[in-house]
């Protein structure tokens, strides 16, 4: 990966932002993360009126925007966080119900919630949290694992969804924009929620370009709550 003031891309992929509407930082912050999290809760698993949800790190920024959009498709969400900074984060996102891992295991936590367990995970964590994301889910319960920020997920043993005829998706983002047609369902759709206020994209920081490594160590320490953005004079 690299970083430069100009890149190259198709027309039909480029997207005009009107600023008066929607500031230039949030315009920036919103594309990559706001069409995962709409293609999260649309294609890979269509969230609907009470379902119960689990979103791991749920104060991180896909995170925070699965928790919102689940809310506003009528779902019970459950999120899970580090910190209590990071539960109002959550909080003030939609979930109906927070998760301090750090404090107790998640799948024991999510029973006591709600018994039966979740109808979908959705986990951007990856290995240090796919198994509990797993015990969670209820029978016939999908299991979404769309990132790995803490590493990524060993093989999996396929017998292990066997008992509660688990499903399990690891999702691509653009494998689910390979036509321009699509692209600009996902792309409308993000930008009018945004534009309308229904998805509050936060920015954690601008960093000075000079300053990427230090963007990156707080991305990998767990210390940001939103989407770091890197500014160029």
């Amino acid at each position: 990966r690299t970083y430069a003031q100009y890149a190259t891309t198709l027309a039909a992929r480029a997207v005009t932002i009107d600023t008066a509407a929607i500031p230039l930082e949030t315009a920036a912050a919103m594309l990559i993360q706001g069409l995962t999290a709409h293609t999260l809760v649309t294609r890979a698993y269509a969230v609907g009126p009470g379902d119960w949800v689990l979103v791991q790190a749920g104060a991180g920024g896909t995170g925070r925007l699965v928790v919102q959009l689940c809310k506003q498709l009528g779902a019970h969400v459950i999120a899970t966080v580090s910190t209590e900074d990071k539960a109002d984060v959550a909080r003030r996102a939609g979930a109906d119900h927070v998760i301090r891992y750090t404090e107790e295991p998640v799948p024991e936590a999510v029973q006591r919630i709600v018994g039966d367990g979740v109808h979908v995970v959705f986990d951007g964590v990856g290995a240090a949290t796919f198994d509990g994301s797993l015990a969670a889910l209820r029978r016939e319960g999908t299991m979404v694992s769309f990132g790995n920020a803490s590493g990524a997920v060993p093989p999996v043993r396929l017998f292990a969804l066997t008992p509660k005829n688990l499903r399990l998706l690891r999702p691509a983002l653009f494998s689910y924009l390979v036509t321009d047609a699509e692209y600009q369902r996902h792309l409308s759709a993000v930008v009018e929620l945004v534009r309308d206020g229904r998805l509050d994209v936060q920015v954690f920081r601008a960093y000075p370009l000079e300053d990427a490594a230090q963007a990156h160590a707080d991305l990998q320490a767990r210390k940001t709550t939103g989407k770091l953005l890197l500014r160029i004079e």
